[in-house]
């Protein structure tokens, strides 16, 4: 079972992440399936394309478009799968759609996607929680790495070029290579801004 230019994954848990732990309760935070925030961004690989031209194999744990495992209702009311949707909670996802993948406990960025962390505002003259359009680099592509931008590297990025994704406790931008504009100096100051609802995630 191989598509020509597709990966066939699956689901690494279920297909919406929308639960957190409250106490020893489990609250449900959203109340419509078509709200991509909600939708879970992590899968398994079952199938390799016949072309394939990247590092990613069967088994990787990936992280993906939020829109592969994303239902919508139709005119009428009725609950529908995606134009992802293949059968039996199997999925295509084209390569272009994956940002990240798992190899040896290690996440590794696929094609010319990279990860910044947002940067805490810590000016007393301004109402914002981060500072926008900056960002230090949480994971790199070997892109980036050639033009000697490194992890850990404090970076200004372009408007609207950011998508929000939340790894592990961490709520990171996912972003190509060429939204990378200034490479600044680290004042040893910054901080990262990481609201507290990604922990009860």
């Amino acid at each position: 079972m191989k598509s020509l230019y597709d990966f066939i994954v699956k689901p690494l848990n279920y297909r919406y992440d929308n639960k957190i732990k409250f106490q020893d309760k489990e609250l449900i935070l959203n109340t419509k399936i078509e709200s991509h925030v909600f939708v879970s961004k992590k899968a398994l690989i079952v199938s390799e394309p016949h072309h394939n031209s990247t590092e990613i194999k069967i088994g990787d744990e990936v992280y993906i478009h939020h829109n592969i495992f994303r239902r919508w209702y139709d005119t009428k009311g009725k609950e529908r799968n995606g134009s992802t949707y293949f059968k039996d909670d199997l999925y295509f996802c084209s390569p272009s759609q994956i940002y990240l993948y798992k190899r040896n406990n290690e996440l590794e960025c696929n094609l010319n996607y990279c990860f910044v962390s947002p940067v805490q505002d810590t000016s007393t003259l301004s109402n914002l929680k981060e500072k926008e359009l900056l960002g230090i680099v949480k994971y790199c592509n070997n892109s980036l790495k050639s033009k000697k931008v490194n992890v850990g590297d404090l970076v200004s990025f372009s408007p609207d070029s950011e998508f929000e994704f939340v790894i592990g406790e961490d709520r990171l931008y996912c972003m190509k290579s060429n939204n990378i504009a200034v490479i600044h100096e680290c004042k040893g100051n910054e901080k990262k801004y990481n609201p507290s609802w990604t922990k009860s995630s």
